[in-house]
């Protein structure tokens, strides 16, 4: 039984690590989200283009919200979950601290939810594309597979329907509104923000001049 599991498992291993390895060149078809909005019924809009073809300004957002030391960590920012596991034991509202690199493995490759094999699979596959994909490859694959809309994915989709316009004249502001949607996509518009997504959006601009300013994009430039 040891050696059939031993074996099971180097196979299930070299499946993923193949999997990884093909989405490399190769853009993710689909994702668990896309295949739960066609079960729905919802229309699917995503189109993949490469990262040369999506704003910079775009990067440099979700850099600004999302992960400031995207460049520099290895997937995991030790420094951001020490305060966010500071911040919950505090109390009040929960705070995440998952990196640009885990969330593009849970889009790409997993589910959401918070169990411990999910959460354990996630740190896996984030090991593996930081090691065979690089940082400019993640950034990629995250801004085309982000869900920003009910049946909305990727930067393409998204600046088409919230701005009439290719993904590769998105503004800072229009940058700016797209990554401050991410948190809660079906529930905000980027074209038409509510007070708190429009205030959030301009902290997110602010933030995008510290990351030209400091190079903090430089690994996707």
């Amino acid at each position: 039984m040891l050696k059939l599991f031993a074996r099971l498992l180097a196979g299930l291993s070299l499946l993923c690590l193949l999997w990884v390895l093909a989405y490399r060149w190769v853009g993710p078809p689909t994702t668990y989200l896309m295949i739960r909005d066609r079960l729905a019924g919802l229309e699917v809009r995503h189109q993949r283009v490469p990262l040369s073809a999506i704003s910079i300004n775009l990067a440099r957002a979700v850099i600004a919200a999302e992960d400031a030391n995207f460049c520099t960590h290895n997937g995991f920012d030790l420094e951001a979950i020490e305060k966010a596991k500071a911040a919950n034991e505090a109390g009040g509202r929960l705070r995440g601290a998952s990196t640009i690199s885990q969330q593009t493995a849970k889009n790409a490759f997993l589910w959401p939810g918070r169990t411990w094999l999910r959460k354990g699979l996630e740190a896996g596959f984030t090991v593996l594309i930081e090691g065979l994909w690089g940082k400019a490859r993640i950034m990629e694959v995250y801004l085309n597979i982000a869900e920003w809309g009910r049946g909305i994915y990727g930067a393409e989709a998204a600046s088409r329907h919230y701005f009439g316009k290719s993904a590769r004249d998105l503004t800072r502001a229009e940058a700016a509104r797209l990554a401050a949607i991410l948190p809660q996509p079906v529930m905000r518009d980027a074209a038409s923000p509510g007070r708190f997504t429009r205030r959030y959006a301009a902290t997110i601009q602010a933030r995008m001049r510290v990351v030209a300013n400091e190079g903090l994009d430089r690994c996707v430039r």
